[in-house]
C-alpha cells in the first residue's frame, strides 16, 4: 500500500499547514485509535508525549479528541524525549504511543510519530493502513464508550530512572564536568537531572524553552554554542541532543565534534571486544562514511547499510538480530536498551567508556580517519520533481562515471523536508567539490 501522509519519520510539516493542522491531527488520532483497538479488550490505552514547540499544544489536544472519539484512553506525558514514549508505551502496556515532534527541525515545523504496543515505530504497511482509514469513514465509539484523558505526572521520572539502569552499576561520574545541550527541547529537564544524579558536574545549555527557540542556535545540528561552553567552562566533554533527544553529537574537551559514525565505531569496537555485539555487525545507513566501513572491516566486523531513516535501521536490526545501529546524524540505536535512537543513553555509554578507560574525550571520539565527504541541500517547491528531469539525470550519470572507483555519490529527496540532498565521498577533495557542485547546479537550475 502506498503512503502519502507519512514520510520517513511519521507525519511532518509546517504547523497549521497541511498536514500539520488540527483537523488532520484529529482524523489521524481517530484512525490510529481505530487501527489499534484490540477486540475484546476491556480498556484501550495510548500515551502521548511532545517536545517544547508552541504548536504541540494544538496537536496534542486534536490528537486527544480523535483518539478518545474511538474509545482510547489517553495518558498525557507532557514534554519528554521520543525514546521515553517508546519506553513508556511498553512499560504502561499501552496499545499505541504518540510523539509530537519535528525532531531537529525549526519550531515552525512539527510532526507526529506513532509507536506500536511493542514500543517500536510502525512499519510502512501499518502506516499505509492508517492512511487508508484517515481517507475513509472512521467508525467512532458509542457514546458510553468514549475514552478519557488524564495527565501522567511521573512519566519523565520513570524514564529517567530507566535511563540510569543502562549505566554501569557502581560507576559514578564524580570529577567529570559535562556540558549538556538540550536544544531547548524535550530533554531540557531529564538530561541534566540524570547526569547530576550520576555525579557529574553539569553545565546546562539550551534548557530554557519558550515554544519557539527549539533547535535555535543550539543542539546537535548547531554544536557551536555547546563547543564554546566546553572551552569556557573547561569541561571534559560535551553532549549535544536534538529537539526530541533521539540523536546526539559528542564534543571533546577542545570542542571538536564527533558525529554518529565515530560514536558507533567506538561502541561497535568496545562491544565486540566484550562479546556483546550480536551478529558481528553494525547497522547504519547509506550516509555513513566509507571510513567507518573500513574501520569495521579491519576488526573483522561488517557494516550493514540501509535506506536513510532510523526506522529502517531498526527494521534491519530486528530482522537480522543485531543490537547496535544508527545514523551519521546521531541516531544511536541500542536495542538492548531502547526501541529507537536515544541520545541520552548513547551519551551515557560514551561517559561510561571515559570512566572505564580513564581516557580524555579526544582520545575516544576520533576512532577512524574519514573519507572526505560533502553534503549540500537544494530546497525546492512542492510539486517539483527535479530528480526526474533528463538534464539532472544526465549530470548525475556523468559525474557517477567520473568518480567511479574513487568514491561514491548519493542523491536523494529528504523524507522530512522539501530538500534534495546531494552527498558524495572521494579521496580527492578537489574532484569531490567539483562533482557535488555540478550536480547541485543542475538541480538548482531544474527547480
Amino acid at each position: 500500500m502506498t503512503r502519502k501522509l507519512f514520510g520517513t519519520d511519521g507525519v511532518r510539516g509546517r504547523a497549521n499547514t497541511y498536514p500539520m493542522t488540527a483537523e488532520i491531527a484529529l482524523r489521524l488520532g481517530a484512525a490510529a485509535g481505530r487501527f489499534f483497538r484490540r477486540d475484546g479488550a476491556s480498556e484501550h490505552r495510548v500515551v502521548i508525549g511532545k517536545d517544547t514547540r508552541l504548536s504541540g499544544y494544538m496537536l496534542e489536544n486534536a490528537l486527544t479528541a480523535g483518539l478518545t472519539s474511538t474509545g482510547m484512553n489517553v495518558l498525557l506525558l507532557g514534554p519528554v524525549p521520543t525514546p521515553a514514549v517508546g519506553f513508556l508505551t511498553r512499560s504502561m502496556r499501552a496499545d499505541l504511543g504518540v510523539m509530537i515532534s519535528a525532531s531537529h527541525n525549526p519550531h515552525h515545523d512539527n510532526g507526529i510519530k506513532l509507536f506500536g504496543p511493542d514500543g517500536f515505530k510502525l512499519s510502512d504497511d501499518a502506516e499505509a493502513e492508517i492512511e487508508a482509514i484517515v481517507a475513509g469513514e472512521i467508525q467512532l465509539a458509542q457514546a458510553g464508550k468514549i475514552g478519557r484523558a488524564k495527565r501522567i505526572e511521573d512519566g519523565r521520572g520513570r524514564y529517567q530512572e530507566f535511563v540510569k539502569t543502562t549505566f554501569p552499576a557502581g560507576v559514578r561520574l564524580d570529577g567529570l564536568k559535562v556540558v549538556i545541550d538540550c536544544a531547548n527541547g524535550a530533554a531540557y529537564k531529564a538530561a541534566p537531572e540524570v547526569l547530576w544524579e550520576l555525579g557529574a558536574t553539569v553545565v546546562p545549555v539550551g534548557v530554557s524553552p519558550n515554544g519557539t527557540n527549539i533547535n535555535d542556535r543550539c543542539g546537535s545540528t548547531y554544536t557551536q554554542t555547546a563547543a564554546e561552553a566546553v572551552v569556557a567552562h573547561g569541561a571534559d566533554v560535551g553532549i549535544c541532543l536534538d529537539g526530541d533527544a533521539d540523536r546526539v553529537m559528542i564534543l571533546d574537551e577542545t570542542g571538536r565534534v564527533a558525529d554518529g559514525d565515530q560514536i558507533m565505531a567506538l561502541m561497535a569496537s568496545r562491544w565486540a571486544d566484550a562479546g556483546k555485539l550480536t551478529g558481528g555487525a553494525l547497522v547504519a545507513t547509506v550516509m555513513s562514511n566509507l571510513g567507518l566501513e573500513r574501520f569495521l572491516v579491519q576488526r573483522g566486523l561488517r557494516l550493514e547499510r540501509t535506506a536513510v531513516g532510523d526506522r529502517y535501521v531498526v527494521e534491519r536490526m530486528r530482522a537480522g538480530g543485531f543490537n547496535l545501529g544508527g545514523e551519521q546524524s546521531g541516531h544511536i540505536v541500542m536495542t538492548d536498551y531502547a526501541t529507537t535512537g536515544d541520545g541520552l543513553i548513547a551519551g551515557l555509554q560514551f561517559l561510561a567508556e571515559m570512566a572505564r578507560t580513564g581516557k580524555r574525550a579526544s582520545q575516544l571520539t576520533q576512532q577512524f580517519d574519514t573519507v572526505p565527504q560533502m553534503l549540500k541541500n537544494v530546497r525546492f517547491a512542492d510539486g517539483k520533481k527535479p530528480l526526474e528531469q533528463d538534464s539532472v539525470k544526465a549530470v548525475i550519470e556523468a559525474n557517477a562515471a567520473r568518480i567511479r572507483g574513487k568514491g561514491r555519490i548519493l542523491i536523494r529527496k529528504s523524507g522530512t523536508e522539501p530538500l534534495i540532498r546531494v552527498m558524495a565521498e572521494c579521496e580527492d577533495p578537489a574532484m569531490l567539490a567539483q562533482v557535488v557542485d555540478e550536480i547541485v547546479g543542475a538541480v538548482e537550475a531544474a527547480v
